[in-house]
């Protein structure tokens, strides 16, 4: 029988939303900003792939980290340094934003001279946030069992990522052009206030949220303790073939979108208002995922469901990698974030309600590691892709290539991993937990 989520759920809701209202600002003004800084995609792909190396050298050790502290004060911890670090690129830009070129401009400029100082600046903070970032979602991902019943995680979930999906993807892109607009180095600091509203909220919320073992812990023993969720993943019938479909998802969906700020703004023509407005696209289609990923998961079948979020990605790619229009693109954008919350859901609340409690953090980072670590190698390959065709054709072919290569890459991990995700496998899983 379900209960009401409670005022500790609601107080992680709402830090989680402010917190998403942040980056949604920072998810226009981070790609803005770097393409005022330099207009090579491989520089602007390795700037991604600094943010996202932590998840591939990280967080192993971030998952024993998890199951040895209390994973409130390490997601309040994380957060608060996360907001530091956005003030300190707040400041660098504010003192640097004489030297940038016009936003309206960029469209038309290709040959930019990289601004160095900015540049490495920008590489140094997005590699230690990503490094915080890593333990704080590990954290987060680990806390929700312990404030909401089992039966309430796929409601609980998918009201979290609806409110994600509003705050960050429907108010805060719009809010973060309006920002950028007055001022380059705004969105930074707004960005940073949000950060501390979320740590004020989740250092109110009660409880003893370090993990139970069922033997007194050692000393940390990174090695062994790592062993033991790799082991148990890697020995898991369901969750080591989930762990390296999504791993395949996520790398080929970073080669994709890498340098979209760059296709945005010279293939489709957009503005920075323009393309605030494309963010809407994400807030839409997670807002209803949120709310519906349950009742389609229930209705359809959960095999179903994540058939449906396989196919979305290659017919996405296929699309957007011929078009011209950035309203093609928003509506193609509305259905993949749809499906990506549907996805989201359903394996989220699998892993929580399966993975032993004492194990859940290890685990979880076994899972990511194998989810996540694909994307700065994505990153890498995506910004190598367009340097190198366009080296041999048009810059226009060279900015649609990662799309017609993730459309092909798409429907082979397609044909591949759709016949191992039945509702069958599923609820086999979930049952074998109980016992």
């Amino acid at each position: 029988m379900k209960t009401k989520l409670g005022r500790s759920y609601w107080k992680l809701w709402s830090a989680t939303a402010i917190s998403n209202l942040g980056d949604g600002i920072s998810a226009i003004a981070y790609p803005w900003l770097a393409s005022a800084v330099t207009r090579s995609p491989l520089l602007i792909a390795a700037a991604g792939f600094a943010s996202r190396l932590p998840w591939l050298i990280f967080t192993l050790h971030a998952g024993v980290i998890t199951d040895r502290f209390d994973r409130r004060k390490l997601i309040v911890g994380m957060d608060a340094f996360r907001g530091v670090l956005t003030i300190v690129v707040g400041v660098v830009v504010l003192l640097n934003q004489d030297s940038l070129p016009s936003l309206n401009e960029l469209a038309s400029i290709t040959d930019l001279e990289t601004h160095w100082g900015l540049y490495l600046t920008f590489v140094a903070t997005a590699f230690l946030f990503g490094m915080a970032e890593v333990l704080r979602d590990n954290s987060a991902q680990t806390l929700m069992p312990s404030v909401v019943v089992k039966e309430n995680l796929e409601k609980a979930n998918g009201r979290m990522w609806s409110a994600e999906s509003l705050t960050n993807s429907f108010i805060g892109p719009p809010l973060g052009s309006l920002l950028i607009g007055l001022a380059i180095f705004l969105p930074f600091f707004v960005d940073a206030g949000t950060f501390f509203i979320a740590v004020a909220l989740l250092a109110t919320i009660k409880g003893n949220f370090r993990p139970v073992h069922d033997q007194p812990r050692e000393k940390v023993n990174f090695k062994v303790e790592i062993r033991e969720g790799f082991t148990w993943l890697w020995n898991h019938t369901l969750l080591r073939p989930l762990a390296i479909i999504l791993g395949c998802m996520n790398g080929v969906g970073t080669m994709v979108g890498v340098t979209f700020i760059l296709f945005a703004q010279e293939v489709l023509g957009t503005s920075v208002f323009v393309f605030s407005i494309l963010g809407t696209a994400g807030a839409i289609g997670g807002i209803v995922g949120g709310l519906l990923a349950p009742k389609i998961s229930e209705k359809i079948g959960s095999g179903p469901s994540l058939w449906i979020a396989l196919i979305a990605g290659p017919l996405g790619y296929l699309v957007v990698g011929f078009t011209t229009y950035w309203q093609v693109v928003w509506v193609v954008t509305v259905f993949e974030s749809f499906v990506a919350v549907l996805w989201n859901t359903i394996t989220v609340s699998l892993r929580q309600s399966i993975i032993p409690t004492q194990l859940l953090g290890r685990v979880n980072s076994v899972y990511r590691f194998f989810a996540w670590g694909s994307i700065p190698i994505g990153m890498f390959l995506g910004g190598a892709v367009v340097s190198l065709i366009q080296n041999l054709a048009t810059r226009d072919l060279a900015l649609r290539a990662p799309y017609l290569l993730g459309a092909v890459l798409g429907f082979l991990i397609f044909i591949l991993a759709a016949p191992r995700l039945t509702t069958t496998a599923l609820e086999k899983a979930k049952a074998e937990a109980t016992k």
